[in-house]
């Protein structure tokens, strides 16, 4: 057992191995769906994006040298970055909540948890940059609740306000930071409630969405009508409540997940206590409305377990004060489990997306590699290189009019096709279809010019997303031509197909989806 004074050092170390394990790992995966998404953002700046407000833009804008270096590594840096100054603020909150040993054992659960540790620490989310501002928050919300001279202090209440408000432009729920924090003043804190900093620091946080507010006025509120659509409310669906659940056991690790649940259940029958009783409360109020309004949500609609990931940051400190009784403990051997089972799904999935000769979805004609997840991190760098070559021989023989265009429907493949095969190439991507399937291509149609009669243009389908391109895209062009098919290799066997069609002059121009 070894007894350590500070551990400073032990969670810099932490921090460290963290950020090379995952510079390592950034360059052998391709960006995921979500990932080159989001690396629209970048392409068109703007107050706010149909799915979210801007902050991941501004991440990713900041760290590839505004899209000159572009590279697994510059795009997913952001999130590297983010996660290390997370999981200093973790072990400052621990220390400040108890003491440094308290922290350390945070910071493992930080790092050990599959949704801070990796899904927003390391690929490209708006959970990723939100995460310093969430835990920062509760940094600060730690020195009002425990240092009294801090109550009046003006400069801590603004802060608490903007970084509030920074964590909302990464996605709006940050404002479950201010409802969780208010029924901790409701319980514990309501003289604050005659404190003028606390309601000057909430106007910061609302000055701080009106560039969402500025952008939703000019579309006519288009995020929010859309988002209300999908909420269809049919009833209650025992399903998605199972699989919300289910999810977040998967994401927060499940040794971090039954952890959790058992130093709540202890802490609610006293087991263990803090040295101040209002701190437990506050972590409660942070954590549990959060969860309620997500199970909640899940009884009636279909929902995705990193929404609620957020939550379960302050019930990391319970299991630290749990594990923090009795004697020291440096690496609880249950904490060295969770880190291995993190270990084990890296290495898995890394081999997968890397090597595996089968894919693991559909092994239909029709939609061969459907569901595979492995398809979403491989393949596309491949596939560019290919196009690449193609539209030169085309070209090159007359078969396709140089100025061609590649096309789009959907979001998905969209953002992969932009950043692996048209970017590389100096090739426009127009996106053609709904706005609910677009996104934020449609805004980018607005910046690239449209269509011209006579154009020609390609499409590419992969099997995995199957797409009848006659019914997609037929009314705006003379003809379209069989396709031709690439393979997608991997260990020796096929695991995708794209199909590449052609399609020639252009004779109708598709109205703009937006104005």
């Amino acid at each position: 057992m070894l007894l350590v004074k500070s551990y400073t050092k032990p969670v810099l170390y932490l921090i460290g191995i963290n950020i090379i394990i995952k510079l390592l790992l950034a360059p052998l995966l391709e960006l995921g769906n979500d990932e080159v998404y989001y690396w629209t953002y970048l392409l068109r700046p703007d107050w706010n994006y149909f799915d979210h407000p801007p902050m991941v833009g501004w991440m990713m804008r900041f760290f590839t040298f505004n899209g000159f270096w572009a590279s697994e590594i510059s795009v997913r840096l952001g999130s590297i970055v983010a996660s290390a100054v997370s999981t200093w603020f973790i072990f400052k909150i621990g220390k400040l909540l108890s003491r440094e040993r308290l922290g350390w054992y945070a910071a493992i659960l930080y790092s050990a948890s599959i949704y801070t540790g990796f899904i927003a620490g390391f690929f490209v989310l708006p959970d990723s940059p939100q995460m310093p501002f969430w835990t920062g928050a509760l940094y600060i919300m730690a020195h009002l609740m425990l240092r009294k001279s801090d109550e009046n202090n003006w400069g801590i209440w603004l802060l608490l306000g903007l970084v509030i408000g920074l964590a909302a432009l990464c996605k709006v729920h940050g404002l479950f930071l201010w409802a969780g924090f208010g029924l901790f003043i409701l319980l514990q804190k309501r003289q604050w409630l005659s404190n003028p900093r606390l309601y000057v620091s909430a106007f910061i946080t609302l000055l701080c969405l009106v560039p969402i507010l500025y952008w939703n006025i000019n579309y006519d509120f288009i995020t929010y009508r859309f988002h209300s659509e999908r909420v269809t409310n049919t009833g209650v669906q025992i399903d998605s409540f199972i699989q919300e659940i289910v999810g977040e056991f998967a994401y927060q690790n499940p040794i971090v997940f039954i952890l959790v649940w058992i130093s709540v259940i202890f802490f609610a029958m006293r087991k263990f206590r803090f040295r101040q009783n209002r701190i437990g409360i506050w972590l409660l109020c942070m954590s549990l409305p959060m969860l309620l309004v997500f199970w909640a949500v899940a009884l009636f609609n279909p929902t995705l377990p990193h929404w609620s990931g957020p939550a379960y940051i302050p019930l990391y400190f319970l299991v630290a004060a749990w594990f923090e009784i009795g004697k020291p403990n440096f690496f609880p051997l249950v904490f060295k489990l969770a880190i291995a089972i993190v270990a084990v799904v890296l290495v898995a999935a890394t081999v997968a997306v890397k090597f595996s000769p089968v894919n693991f979805g559909s092994k239909s004609p029709n939609s061969y590699g459907e569901y595979c997840p492995t398809l979403d991190l491989s393949g596309w760098n491949k596939l560019g290189e290919n196009f690449k070559t193609m539209v030169a021989e085309d070209v090159a023989k007359g078969e396709i009019k140089d100025g061609a265009v590649l096309l789009t429907n959907k979001w998905f493949p969209g953002g992969h096709l932009e950043f692996y095969v048209a970017r590389p190439i100096g090739m426009p991507l127009i996106g053609i279809g709904e706005l609910q399937d677009l996104h934020q291509f449609a805004w980018l149609n607005k910046e690239r010019s449209p269509l011209q009669i006579g154009q020609d243009a390609y499409a590419i389908v992969p099997s995995n997303l199957p797409l009848n391109v006659v019914d997609a895209y037929g009314a705006y062009f003379t003809t379209v031509e069989k396709p031709e098919k690439l393979l997608q290799q991997r260990g020796g066997g096929v695991v995708r197909y794209f199909y590449v069609y052609k399609l020639k002059g252009c004779k109708q121009i598709p109205k703009p989806l937006i104005n």
